[in-house]
């Protein structure tokens, strides 16, 4: 029987990505551009031959909208992975990025964002995302989420006990592809909460 394939990408360029604005609110609307546009329409032509079962995306639209542009003119459903949402930034929300980055550099992965959630917690998150991937009954599933979950979900199935090292840059719409045992060993580590 054929190994089981994962697709993990990044969604496509957003509006805040260009304007440099974080968002972990999936209730507030945030299109791709049309540089984003056209690389869920790269993403698509990448994967035109590889037979998916099932697209999973996050509450956020953009991440649905890279899918929808990929896959355009195919029959795959749909399904809704909360777990993979964005990390939940609290007051940081519609802040630019610079705020973001000096917020983490006086504080630790363990120290929740205000209002928000820990990088910590976020993590354990994605891991439980993961394991409910897995759990799944398709054999060959995309999933079109954000930058963090894709970096932890990397680096954590080379086994680095930095979620952050060695691949920090993500690419947008670019797809990393998991067999079933390095997404399980990548979900197991990072499931497990940090000491």
């Amino acid at each position: 029987m054929a190994s089981r394939l994962f697709v993990l990408a990044r969604h496509g360029e957003s509006v805040l990505n260009v304007s440099r604005v974080v968002n972990g609110d999936p209730t507030i609307e945030v299109r791709l551009t049309e540089k984003g546009r056209e690389e869920a329409q790269l993403l698509g032509r990448q994967l035109r031959n590889v037979p998916l079962e099932l697209c999973v995306v996050t509450r956020f639209g953009r991440t649905r909208e890279t899918g929808a542009t990929a896959l355009e003119g195919r029959e795959v459903p749909f399904e809704v992975e909360s777990l993979l949402d964005d990390v939940e930034i609290g007051e940081l929300e519609g802040k630019s990025i610079d705020d973001y980055h000096a917020w983490k550099r006086v504080h630790s992965r363990h120290d929740s964002f205000p209002g928000g959630e820990s990088l910590d917690a976020a993590g354990v998150r994605y891991g439980r995302g993961l394991q409910a991937l897995l759990a799944r009954p398709e054999r060959s599933i995309l999933v079109v989420m954000h930058e963090i979950p894709v970096r932890y979900a990397l680096n954590a199935a080379e086994g680095s006990r930095d979620p952050d090292a060695p691949h920090h840059e993500i690419a947008n719409a670019t797809p990393y592809l998991f067999g079933e045992e390095r997404l399980a060993e990548a979900a197991a580590r990072l499931a497990k909460p940090a000491r």
